[in-house]
């Protein structure tokens, strides 16, 4: 009689054990743990950027207010230099100031505009100065102070540019010092090879 009540104990216990396993077997799939919560991926913590929909500020504004009156004081001494340059290398290279600083001028412009900033229309005192000075030289005086404007000038711009291309905060303004500054270093070099034929005669 015992063996009889202990065979039918085990035979329940094995039928509830197989609705349990049966159970378990049919429940979706939650990573593997019955009533576990789906996982969630996380990312890694990032810094905060403007993705270029914002308001400029902090160093970014003060980089394109600084940019825009030195593009148009490269433009106005280059329209001096094709006046008043003796040397063909230094005319050529004033002929590319405006060409290229006009087009660099238009672009920071177009950044400006999307990012409602009004850019200062006109040259800044330390500009107008280098203007009144070399608007009173000629021919090769001309030329070198011109030539020497131009290296200090270009060293300062290519610095400024490389600084905000790395580490600006605004997308559109670090995209334009990135894209603007192969033609500052090219500047850069060409007009030190100048600097470097003029030392020598």
């Amino acid at each position: 009689m015992d063996k009889q009540r202990n065979t039918g104990v085990l035979l329940a216990a094995i039928a509830m054990l197989s609705l349990l396993v049966s159970a378990c077997g049919t429940q979706p799939n939650s990573g593997g743990t019955a009533n576990s919560e789906p996982i969630v991926k996380t990312e890694p913590a990032k810094p905060p950027s403007d993705k270029g929909d914002q308001v400029v500020t902090g160093g970014d504004l003060d980089f394109i207010n600084q940019a825009a009156p030195g593009n148009m004081v490269e433009v106005e001494l280059g329209r001096l230099a094709t006046k008043q340059a003796t040397s063909s290398e230094v005319k050529k290279f004033a002929e590319q100031m405006i060409i290229d600083h006009t087009k660099a001028g238009e672009e920071l412009k177009q950044v400006a505009q999307g990012k409602k900033v009004i850019l200062p229309p006109d040259l800044m005192p330390k500009h107008q100065e280098t203007m009144e000075k070399l608007s009173k030289l000629k021919g090769a005086e001309f030329d070198r102070e011109y030539v020497k404007a131009m290296v200090a000038d270009h060293e300062k711009d290519v610095a400024a540019f490389d600084n905000i291309a790395k580490t600006g905060v605004d997308a559109d303004v670090k995209a334009f010092a990135a894209k603007t500054l192969p033609t500052l270093q090219m500047h850069l070099q060409m007009i030190r090879e100048i600097e470097s034929k003029m030392a020598k005669k």
